[in-house]
């Protein structure tokens, strides 16, 4: 028996559904996190995807990265959502939020720490950060 599909939606998906700044797009990338938020559609939100939406919100858009960040998790906590590293990226989207480590860092220590792996790098903030959680 097949498995459901699941949907996966890019970056600009979920800009337009959190800015807003486009009516139209907007209104459908609403229609679709509604049905995610419910569970009556799955989605997988991709690691890069992540990475693209906190550069583009707090880049592009000037969002504090603490409301980006806040936004993203929310949406990670919608019903429908079906990663399999779904607590990593909540963990590193925290990390995000609550320190001066870029996100590609945080989410390569929320799944070194989750993994229990050794992360080999020369970037002092990432091994600080490691060092304190």
């Amino acid at each position: 028996m097949k498995k459901p599909a699941k949907s996966l939606p890019d970056t600009n998906t979920i800009v337009r559904y959190l800015i807003g700044d486009n009516a139209s797009l907007h209104a459908r990338s609403k229609a679709f996190f509604d049905k995610v938020k419910n569970g009556s559609e799955k989605a997988i939100i991709l690691e890069s995807v992540i990475a693209e939406c906190v550069y583009v919100l707090t880049k592009i858009y000037k969002v504090p990265k603490e409301q980006s960040a806040g936004s993203l998790i929310d949406i990670l906590h919608y019903k429908g959502i079906a990663n399999d590293d779904q607590r990593e990226l909540i963990h590193a989207l925290t990390l995000f939020s609550d320190s001066n480590v870029d996100i590609v860092d945080c989410i390569l220590a929320a799944k070194t720490l989750n993994s229990g792996d050794h992360l080999f790098s020369f970037d002092e903030e990432l091994n600080k950060l490691l060092r304190r959680v």
